[in-house]
């Protein structure tokens, strides 16, 4: 079996990155996100072996199942995350708010309450609330055994 196509993810429409469902992380207000960001959710298991093997790291936020690594707004373009990973455009997680719910929009692990919110359990020494996404999706899908997958030509 090709180990890539093992780790496709499910086809589904591009995220409109305008819409603004509830359920947002917060970010410390002393750190600056130029960029806007995004969330990327990893499975608790392979949190601390993330945190100690990554050059840098910026906020990460935890709860009882994932542990929430924040990078810059679309780095999800052009790569193709492991499926076991929750991506969550604008750091938004649970269902969207409004009557257009879209689940690209949102995590898509969110079943309903949880014990809790996740709750910022590391933040950097400046003000870069940022884990690089380049170095995270390569140990990301080394830990989750999928090959690396990306594409160019994204846009037309």
């Amino acid at each position: 079996m090709n180990r890539l196509h093992a780790c496709d993810p499910p086809p589904h429409p591009s995220p409109d990155r305008s819409s603004a469902p509830a359920g947002r992380l917060v970010l410390p207000d002393d750190l600056t996100a130029t960029l806007g960001y995004d969330a990327v959710g990893i499975a608790r298991e392979h949190g601390e072996k993330i945190m100690s093997s990554l050059p840098r790291v910026g906020c990460v936020f935890a709860d009882d199942l994932r542990w929430w690594w924040i990078v810059p707004a679309g780095s999800d373009i052009g790569v193709t995350w492991p499926p076991s990973m929750s991506y969550a455009v604008g750091a938004r997680l649970g269902p969207a708010a409004g009557p257009a719910t879209d689940a690209p929009h949102t995590d898509p692990s969110w079943s309903g309450p949880r014990a809790g919110r996740p709750l910022l359990i590391h933040r950097p020494g400046d003000d870069s609330p940022y884990t690089p996404p380049i170095p995270l999706y390569f140990l990301a899908c080394r830990l989750t055994g999928c090959v690396p997958h990306w594409f160019s030509g994204v846009g037309a």
